[in-house]
Formats: C-alpha cells, structure tokens, sequence
C-alpha cells in the first residue's frame, strides 16, 4: 500500500497546518518533512546520509545544517541550532542519525508499528532485511497494471516501479527496513484513525 495522492494531500495539508502551531523545535521539523507527503521523513534521512562525510553514522551541526538545507527546508539559524540540541541528548555536539530519526518519526501505536512489521516480513521472502524486485514476484500481483495490460511494461518494470514509489531520491530498486519503516510513519501520520489503518493494511497485504 503506496500512499495515494489523495492521502499524501491531506498529508501535506494537515502538516502544513500543525506547523503554523507547532513551538516544539522536534515537531517543527517533523511537519515541514511531512508538508512533503508520506517521503518527507524518508527524503530527509537520506539526505543526512549523504551529509554524514566520515561515515560515523553520527551528524554534527554543520552536517545537520547542511542536510536540513540540502533537502530545502527553509529553516533560520536560530531555529537550526534549537533543533540540533533537541537531538543532542547528551550535549556532546554530535546527534546520532538512528536516534534522530526514531525521533523524528510521528508517535505510533504499537498496533500500527506490528502491523508495518508484517507487512515487511511478508514482502522480504528471502529474509535478508531488503525488499527487491526479486522479492515481489509472487506477493504483489502487476497484472491489473495499465501498462504491463498494454505491454508497455514487463512484470519487473512494473515491480520496479512499485518499488521506487518508496524511494524519495535514491531510487535503487532496494527498500530497507529503516527506509519501509520511514516512509510508513508518513503514511500512518495521515491517518487518524488506528482501525482505518489496520484495514487499509491488512487489505493491502494480505495480513
């Protein structure tokens, strides 16, 4: 289940909205990635990973600054460095990305994080903890695609494509479980509702 475009509007609309309001510096960060649909969180962690240059796994404030400006939130100098040492637990000028991005995520309900659970274990058929093309074949079904009805498309293209409806900017054909689990906070942030969701998920997959 991929957002629709109705659900990433509301999406956007309802973010947009929160942020007017939000004074918590966490919140403030987390609406303007979710004003970008059910990416917004993912499109950010990817854009930290390629602002981490040594690899640590860990951000100072100029890395933080740079990913944050890279992806195009427009954020003020002051707002920044409120928001870093939000992040900054232990006040050691470093953020851990993991921690950071657990954090960023909109709160779930345990009901609703099982069920993203199952819905990735379902998907990764060779349990190595990413979900491929190769995965897919046999758990999502193409043949109502429009383009593979009209043999524009092969199986895999269509796979592919389905794929990359997950992926904000690297577009690898490759889905995580740290970038399934971004995305789906995004999902579930448009929302409201766990049983509607637990529906929508189980309809979806097959749960």
């Amino acid at each position: 289940m991929a957002a629709t475009c109705r659900m990433n509007r509301e999406l956007q609309k309802k973010a947009m909205e929160q942020e007017k309001h939000a004074k918590d510096p966490v919140e403030l960060l987390r609406c303007k990635c979710l004003a970008r649909g059910a990416c917004g969180i993912k499109g950010l962690a990817c854009s930290f990973k390629i602002m981490d240059d040594d690899g640590n796994r860990t951000l100072d404030l100029a890395e933080f600054k740079k990913g944050v400006q890279t992806y195009g939130l427009v954020v003020d100098e002051a707002t920044l460095r409120e928001m870093f040492q939000c992040f900054d637990r232990n006040g050691n000028g470093k953020v851990d990305y993991e921690e950071f991005i657990v954090n960023l995520r909109p709160p779930m309900s345990n009901a609703r994080k099982s069920l993203i659970t199952q819905a990735f274990v379902k998907l990764d058929k060779t349990g190595d903890g990413v979900i491929t093309v190769e995965d897919l074949r046999g758990v999502y079904n193409v043949k109502k695609h429009p383009k593979y009805l009209n043999g524009e498309w092969t199986e895999d293209q269509c796979l592919l494509q389905f794929l990359n409806a997950f992926d904000s900017q690297e577009k690898d054909g490759k889905i995580t479980r740290d970038e399934f689990d971004n995305y789906y906070c995004g999902v579930s942030a448009s929302i409201d509702n766990d049983a509607y969701f637990d529906l929508m998920m189980r309809a979806a997959w097959k749960l």
